[in-house]
């Protein structure tokens, strides 16, 4: 039984390694990425969302430079991720 999950992971973990790259490849792009972000000066004051939203899109950005950069998901994602954060700076709407 172990051999079976240990061959579904390793199924998972050679096909993200086919569309997005060695995982240290991408580790290494994806922590400068956020080395960068986390030395920069207004870093500290922004909510835990908008860092876990930038944190996001580092990784992804990861992924597109280390691996497919032709992938429609990383880029949706990323979309999605700013999405979330500019969503919640749009003014409440007056109520009448």
């Amino acid at each position: 039984m172990k051999k079976a999950a240990a061959t579904g992971i390793d199924a998972t973990l050679n096909e993200r390694g086919t569309r997005y790259g060695r995982f240290d490849g991408h580790a290494l792009i994806t922590q400068n990425i956020k080395l960068v972000m986390h030395h920069a000066p207004q870093w500290d004051k922004l909510t835990p969302a908008q860092k876990e939203a930038l944190e996001m899109v580092a990784h992804k950005i990861g992924r597109i430079l280390n691996g497919d950069p032709n992938y429609h998901d990383s880029w949706h994602d990323i979309i999605g991720y700013t999405k979330l954060v500019a969503d919640t700076l749009l003014p409440e709407p007056v109520s009448r």
